[in-house]
């Protein structure tokens, strides 16, 4: 059984970018930027993913920068329209909120034939229908590009 808690990466008049930290551990944002940012193969699509999240807190997360993943009715999506083969999975709220989360080589037609991929998928998948719980609830509240709540906020997978 997974916990999970959400922290604020960067804060704009934009945006608001969020991360997940899984159990504790260093945020799954850090884990993906640790495992590319030496990788000399992949540094241009490294690259072009941290300039994307840059222009993303300056100006919205709009739907135009992602592909939606997972399933219909859930807010995955991976940030790669500026990247060949890596992909970073994202929760896309709206235009004013994004949790990123981790991310990696697709090698694979789709994530769900890669292991590593469809693991942090479904991680975003069951984050998202524990999102909105709390919302439905009222542990948390997401007005504009704020989440409030969040800080006393511990999810459990």
């Amino acid at each position: 059984m997974k916990t999970a808690k959400i922290i604020s990466v960067a804060q704009s008049e934009q945006v608001g970018l969020y991360t997940i930290c899984f159990n504790g551990e260093e945020s799954e944002f850090q884990k993906f930027r640790e495992k590319f940012k030496a990788n000399a193969s992949l540094n241009k699509d490294y690259k072009e993913i941290l300039y994307a999240l840059d222009r993303i807190i300056a100006k919205g997360a709009f739907e135009r920068n992602f592909r939606y993943e997972g399933k219909a009715n859930d807010k995955v999506a991976a940030l790669s329209v500026y990247s060949k083969v890596l992909r970073l999975y994202c929760l896309r709220i709206s235009d004013q909120i994004l949790i990123v989360g981790n991310g990696g080589v697709k090698t694979t037609r789709t994530y769900q034939e890669d292991p590593e991929l469809n693991g942090y998928v479904i991680d975003l998948q069951k984050f998202d229908e524990l999102l909105a719980e709390a919302q439905i609830n009222g542990t948390i509240t997401i007005e504009r590009n704020i989440i409030t709540g969040i800080e006393e906020a511990t999810f459990t997978l």
